[in-house]
């Protein structure tokens, strides 16, 4: 890695995705591109580079699923890439990076994609899942999503505390609020109507991009969750599942958490990434995780999402107002402190080598 954790940052979504272009080129990565059709003046395309043979173990690495994270994404992406330059010394293993899932809320500092859809609600396996909303969320939806761009001044945050109160406690509110819903289509969490863009090319492709590997270890990465510069790695294995405690020996037990028991850093939610590509490999040994890093306090992200939502769809705000709102989402999913982005950097970049490690380790028992 370059003295510099700079090089690795980016101010724009054309700028990560040269960095990553160049450093896959490198590292003489296959590399293929998918593009995204939108409305943005950019080009939008889902990149993935490719090393190692088919049959070899596969280490799997995607960005940007919530478009606005992949400036994290992509930077660890980067510098991971950067560690396997020298090919005579990189482990007998299948890597395979999926750059900027979602290139469109990447390109314009949105979490959702070009259909206002969370791809993260989004895998589902039957067009008649596409429907409803979690208990709580229809009373919920005034104060969610108004009408009119949030003033600085506004009470939301004590708002959401008396909200809290009648649920009964945070995590209650925090399952019913983003655990996905399909019946308002402008709303925040939104899960759309049926398989987006990037959902379809996923699905079409994977299977290629995986090869013949029959050990896949799966890293998905993301921010907005937990404390700032903190990580929690997120797993959706059934409550019996005795993999669960390959994953505590792998990652420690005090970092890992069940998405299953919509309880802890995050919540159960409908139509994820991992779900699908685990029930897809079913035939596979597949694993996956989601590392959540912490940026900003819960209350503080929710207020974000719910202004630049508003300001997508009903944006009457002036000039000054408008530039505050992005750079507040920005902020809460890529926050500028130097010392945030060094250390993520680094904590991320030893958790997809210890994965890297334990597929090497399940080569050598083979």
């Amino acid at each position: 890695m370059k003295d510099s954790i700079k090089h690795y940052f980016s101010d724009s979504y054309v700028e990560a995705r040269d960095k990553f272009l160049q450093a896959a080129t490198v590292a003489k990565a296959k590399l293929f591109s998918y593009e995204i059709e939108s409305d943005s003046p950019e080009k939008l395309t889902i990149d993935v580079a490719i090393i190692g043979k088919k049959t070899q173990p596969a280490l799997l690495i995607s960005s940007g699923v919530h478009g606005v994270e992949g400036f994290f994404g992509s930077a660890v992406q980067t510098a991971f890439l950067d560690t396997l330059k020298d090919a005579e010394n990189r482990p007998p293993l299948r890597y395979i990076f999926v750059h900027a899932v979602n290139p469109y809320g990447f390109s314009q500092l949105r979490r959702v994609n070009e259909d206002n859809v969370d791809l993260n609600r989004n895998f589902l396996t039957e067009l008649s899942d596409y429907h409803g909303a979690p208990e709580g969320y229809e009373p919920l939806n005034k104060l969610l999503n108004p009408t009119v761009v949030p003033s600085r001044r506004e009470l939301f945050k004590l708002k959401v505390f008396y909200k809290i109160l009648r649920h009964g406690g945070l995590q209650p509110l925090k399952n019913a609020i983003a655990g996905g819903q399909y019946a308002f289509p402008k709303g925040i969490f939104y899960g759309g109507n049926k398989p987006g863009q990037s959902v379809q090319i996923i699905q079409k492709q994977s299977t290629a991009w995986l090869g013949d590997s029959q050990k896949i270890l799966h890293i998905d990465l993301h921010t907005g969750l937990g404390r700032p510069g903190s990580y929690k790695v997120l797993i959706i294995e059934p409550f019996h599942s005795q993999k669960i405690e390959w994953y505590n020996e792998l990652f420690g037990e005090g970092y890992v958490e069940n998405l299953k028991k919509g309880e802890g850093t995050a919540y159960n939610a409908s139509g994820t990434f991992g779900e699908w590509m685990q029930h897809y490999f079913e035939d596979r040994d597949y694993r996956f995780v989601a590392v959540e890093y912490g940026t900003h306090p819960i209350l503080r992200v929710l207020s974000a999402l719910r202004a630049e939502n508003c300001l997508h769809h009903y944006g009457t705000a002036s000039e000054k107002r408008r530039n505050e709102i992005k750079n507040e989402i920005l902020e809460c999913f890529y926050p500028a402190s130097e010392s945030w982005r060094k250390k993520v950097l680094s904590s991320g970049i030893d958790i997809i080598k210890k994965g890297e490690w334990k597929l090497q380790q399940s080569v050598k028992e083979a």
